[in-house]
């Protein structure tokens, strides 16, 4: 019996053990919990929560081809370039492809709403101009300009929190106010010079009253040269009926004050109109600097544009602008824009500048024009996402 219960005792222990060990291998850990991206519907459609964080994030951009051909005095045209073999001179094309990224942020506070937006454009491509038959590249395609310098570039990045932002912008003169009508080829007399590092505050008045102030540091040959920023300041008055919006600009550069007025006008569910018009005091500027700054860029004191955008339906649209300036310039713009599925849009323009003071002495070329009066077309293939 002892040697019985022995065994017995023995099997029962190694039952025991083998069982312990086959329960441990069968264990497994339970799974971390997955966490999937959810949607961000607060500030429109596209934006989700960046995982493990309340900041909402959407990602955009487009894909644009431009050819363009004619004169180069309508930003269009490729003229004058040396032939490889004999030394003729021939046009050619105006060619660009672009690839723009697009991101947003925003996320709730106790201040306010925090935004961010950052543009960053990628190109190959050349320019516009007349070449004279030089030696000049800037027709030739490539990554980079004429110079060396890089295509890529930082159109926007800023941080905005509340009415407050910091950062590069465009100057509160130009998008507050709004771009010269809905055509390619919009500053053929220009409004305005975008780039620039600012500090803005936006607010609301409510009532359909909003406003704008904006301390800026300008860009290239109009950067500031003191500690004193330029100054800008606008107001904006919008209703079903369209809107009426106005800004002022103080250069500190040239310590010149320049302004623009515009009146939109919903005429229909089809037809919209505009009208703007631009004003600059020019003493300083004519003594010290070409006649043009980053707030004054038109010829002579006043400038004015005008146009509009009818729809046929919902794919097709007729869009038209016209402009005038103080030396007589004379820039005239159209094109029909067709989406032929939604998200890709391809534009046909045609474009006329008068160069009015070309055969003048004091003649300032703002369009590359070679010649009094210059036609040129374009055609814009742009996919959106």
């Amino acid at each position: 019996m002892n040697i019985k219960s022995l065994l017995l005792g023995s099997a029962a222990a190694l039952i025991a053990v083998s069982g312990a060990r086959a329960a441990d291998a069968v264990v497994v850990a339970e799974p971390e919990p997955a966490e999937y991206v959810k949607i961000c519907d607060v500030y429109g459609a596209g934006y989700f929560y960046i995982p493990g964080t309340e900041t909402c994030l959407r990602i955009g951009g487009y894909f644009r081809y431009d050819m363009g051909v004619g004169d180069s005095g309508t930003f269009d045209g490729v003229n004058n370039v040396a032939d490889h073999m004999d030394g003729d001179r021939h046009d050619t094309y105006y060619k660009n492809m672009r690839f723009t990224l697009r991101t947003y942020t925003g996320q709730e506070t106790e201040l306010g709403t925090l935004k961010t937006f950052t543009e960053t454009r990628f190109q190959f491509g050349n320019s516009s101009g007349d070449y004279d038959g030089s030696s000049s590249t800037g027709w030739q395609a490539g990554n980079n300009k004429a110079d060396g310098t890089s295509k890529t570039s930082l159109n926007f990045a800023w941080i905005q929190l509340g009415g407050l932002r910091v950062g590069k912008d465009e100057t509160v003169y130009d998008q507050f106010i709004g771009y010269a009508g809905n055509v390619i080829q919009d500053t053929l007399i220009p409004y305005g010079v975008k780039d620039t590092n600012l500090i803005s505050y936006y607010f609301d008045a409510g009532s359909g009253f909003t406003g704008v102030v904006s301390l800026e540091e300008g860009t290239a040959v109009n950067t500031i040269d003191s500690y004193v920023p330029h100054v800008v300041g606008g107001l904006k008055y919008k209703g079903d009926w369209g809107a009426i919006t106005g800004v002022v600009a103080y250069d500190s550069n040239y310590e010149e004050v320049s302004g623009k007025v515009r009146l939109d006008v919903n005429v229909s569910k089809e037809l919209t109109l505009f009208v703007m018009g631009g004003y600059g005091t020019n003493d300083n500027i004519n003594d010290f600097g070409t006649g043009r700054t980053q707030y004054k860029p038109w010829g002579g004191n006043w400038a004015i544009w005008g146009g509009g955008t009818y729809k046929f339906n919902d794919k097709t649209s007729f869009n038209a602008q016209v402009s005038y300036d103080d030396w007589k310039n004379l820039g005239v713009a159209a094109n029909v824009a067709y989406t032929i599925v939604p998200g890709y849009t391809i534009t046909a323009e045609v474009d006329y500048l008068n160069a009015g003071k070309f055969d003048d002495f004091d003649f300032n070329n703002w369009t590359k024009a070679d010649k009094k009066s210059s036609v040129g077309g374009i055609v814009r293939f742009q996919r959106n996402f």
